[in-house]
C-alpha cells in the first residue's frame, strides 16, 4: 500500500483558496454574480419598457393639460386675460404661447403660419383642433378653440420642453432602478453568504477528516440537501473512526501473532549459534522451528489472499464443478491433519443420490471449503466428529416438496440450490459472535487466550472468497445439544444437473 501524502489534501484544496479569481468560483461568488446579473437585466427591461411609456405619457398629459387651457379660455372669455396670466404665474412664461383668431379668419401670434384657411374656418365654424405639427422649430403640439364672443385662439406648446420634463422623470426613475439594483446586488450578497456558509464548513470538516483529523462533529445546517451532505460527512467520519479502529486493533493482533513465532525462531537461532543446543536436541529444535515457520508462512498466505481478494484484477475461472468429487479431495487432504487431532471427519452426501453439479470456480470453492475446514478443525476437541455435509434445497420461489415425501422429491420440479455444511462441536457461537463472525479479526480478538485461535483472517477471507463467487456463506445455528458451529455454503445447482 503506497504511504500517503499528509498534505495532499490542502494541495488539493489550495487553488480555492487562493488566486484574484478564487471569489468567483466560489458558491458564495457564484450567487452573488447570478443575484447581480437578473437584477441588471430586470432593471434593463424594466427601463427599456418604461422609458418610452413615461415619454409617452408625459405627451398625453401635456396634450390634456393643453387642452384643458384651451377649454378654460373658451368657456370663459370674459376671465381669459386673467386665467392667461395665473397660467404662467404657475408653470412659468414659456409653457405655452397663445395667439388668436379675429372673426375676419386673421391669426395674430405666433400661430400665424401653423393653420391653414381651412383650419381657420374650421375652428370659427366651432369645430376643435388638437393635433400636433412639425416646424422648423421642431413638434409642437396645437389647440384652436372657438371663443363665444367670436374669434378663436390657438394654444401651441413645444415637445422640446415635454421632453424636457420627461427627462426629469426619467432620471427619478433611472435613480429608483439604480437603488433597486444596489439593494439586490447586496441582498444577493446578503444571501449567498447565508447558503454557502453550510457548504464552506461542510468543506472545511471534510478537508480536515481528509488531512486525517477525526472526531469532527459538523452542525448540519442550511437546505435540506445542504444538510444532508453534513450529515452525510458525520456519518463518513464515524466510519473512518471505525474502519481505522479496526485496521488498528487488527495490525496490532496481527503483529503479536507474527512476533511470537518470529521470538521462538530467534532465539533456538540464537541459541545455536551460542552451542547451547546439544547434538541429540538438534532434531527436536528443527522440528520447532519448522512448525513456528509454517505457522508464519501460514500468516503471510493469509495476508497475501486478502490482499489479493481487494484487488480489481481478482480472476475466477467459472466452470462446471461436482461438489461430491470436491468433497472426497477434502477428506483426502485433511485426513493427517484429523488423525492427528483425534478428530473423525465424516463427510455425508445426500442419502436419495442426485447430482451435486455446480457452475463456480472449483479452486476457489475448495478453499472456501478449506478455510473452514481449518477454523472447525482447531476448536473441535479429539473425540468428537467434524461433519462436512452436502445436501439439496429449494430456493426461495420453488416449489416446496409435498407433506410426506422425502428431501429431494417434490410435486413439480426439483432442487435447485447445493448446500454444503461444515459443523463442528466445539465451544460454538453466541448470536453476537455469528454476527461479527465474518468480520476481519473480531472473533480473533475476542476469544485470544481463550480457545485456540488462528490468524484471524480465515473467515473473512473465505467470506471474500463467496462473495467474489457470487454465493451465500451464512451463519447457521446448531442443530444439536451438543452445540458447536456451524457454516454453510449455498450454491445454484447446474440446470444440467437438475
Amino acid at each position: 500500500m503506497k504511504g500517503s501524502d499528509p498534505a495532499r489534501p490542502a494541495r488539493m484544496t489550495e487553488h480555492l483558496h487562493a488566486g484574484p479569481t478564487a471569489w468567483l468560483h466560489s458558491v458564495g461568488g457564484g450567487i452573488t454574480l447570478v443575484t447581480a446579473a437578473v437584477a441588471v437585466l430586470a432593471v434593463l427591461v424594466t427601463g427599456l419598457v418604461a422609458f418610452p411609456l413615461i415619454q409617452a405619457a408625459t405627451v398625453d398629459q401635456a396634450r390634456q393639460q393643453l387642452a384643458r387651457q384651451a377649454d378654460a379660455y373658451a368657456a370663459a372669455p370674459g376671465a381669459s386675460r386673467a386665467l392667461d396670466a395665473r397660467e404662467r404665474y404657475l408653470l412659468g412664461p414659456d409653457t405655452y404661447k397663445l395667439s388668436t383668431i379675429t372673426a375676419s379668419g386673421t391669426v395674430k401670434g405666433t400661430a400665424d403660419h401653423l393653420l391653414g384657411p381651412a383650419e381657420i374656418a374650421q375652428v370659427l365654424s366651432g369645430q376643435k383642433i388638437s393635433r400636433t405639427l412639425a416646424t422648423s422649430e421642431g413638434k409642437l403640439l396645437v389647440e384652436a378653440r372657438t371663443l363665444q364672443r367670436g374669434g378663436g385662439i390657438v394654444l401651441t406648446r413645444s415637445l422640446k420642453d415635454v421632453n424636457a420634463e420627461s427627462a426629469q422623470v426619467l432620471e427619478r426613475a433611472l435613480l429608483a432602478l439604480a437603488i433597486g439594483l444596489l439593494i439586490a446586488v447586496l441582498a444577493g450578497t446578503l444571501l449567498a453568504r447565508r447558503l454557502s456558509l453550510p457548504l464552506v464548513r461542510t468543506a472545511a470538516a471534510a478537508r480536515r477528516i481528509a488531512a486525517g483529523e477525526r472526531t469532527i462533529e459538523l452542525a448540519p445546517s442550511g437546505m435540506t440537501e445542504v444538510r444532508a451532505m453534513g450529515e452525510a460527512v458525520n456519518t463518513l467520519d464515524r466510519a473512518l473512526m471505525a474502519s481505522e479502529g479496526r485496521q488498528h486493533e487488527f495490525l496490532l493482533s496481527v503483529s503479536h501473532e507474527i512476533r511470537t513465532p518470529l521470538t521462538a525462531v530467534r532465539g533456538y537461532a540464537e541459541a545455536m549459534v551460542d552451542g547451547l543446543v546439544r547434538p541429540e536436541e538438534l532434531a527436536r529444535v528443527g522440528q520447532v522451528l519448522a512448525a513456528e515457520t509454517e505457522r508464519l508462512d501460514g500468516f503471510v498466505r493469509d495476508l497475501l489472499a486478502l490482499a489479493r481478494l481487494e484487488a480489481d484484477d481478482f480472476a475466477l475461472e467459472v466452470g462446471p464443478v461436482d461438489v461430491a468429487g470436491l468433497l472426497e479431495q477434502v477428506r483426502e487432504a485433511w485426513h493427517g491433519a484429523a488423525v492427528q487431532a483425534g478428530v473423525q471427519l465424516d463427510i455425508r452426501l445426500p442419502a436419495g443420490g442426485g447430482s451435486l453439479a455446480v457452475d463456480t470456480d472449483g479452486q476457489r470453492l475448495r478453499q472456501i471449503i478449506d478455510a473452514l475446514v481449518g477454523n472447525a478443525l482447531r476448536v473441535t476437541p479429539p473425540g468428537k466428529p467434524l461433519v462436512i455435509e452436502a445436501r439439496l434445497e429449494y430456493s426461495q420461489g420453488s416449489p416446496e416438496p409435498a407433506e410426506g415425501l422425502g428431501a429431494g422429491k417434490a410435486t413439480a420440479g426439483r432442487p435447485d440450490v447445493v448446500a454444503v455444511d461444515v459443523r463442528d462441536y466445539g465451544p460454538g457461537l453466541t448470536a453476537q459472535d455469528a454476527a461479527v463472525a465474518f468480520e476481519r479479526g473480531v472473533l480473533f480478538r475476542r476469544y485470544a487466550g481463550r480457545r485456540p485461535v488462528g490468524s484471524g483472517l480465515g473467515l473473512s477471507i473465505a467470506a471474500r472468497l463467496a462473495q467474489r463467487l457470487g454465493l451465500r456463506l451464512t451463519v447457521e445455528p446448531a442443530t444439536s445439544d451438543d452445540g458447536g458451529a456451524c457454516f454453510c455454503i449455498r450454491l445454484p445447482r447446474s440446470p444440467s444437473g437438475q
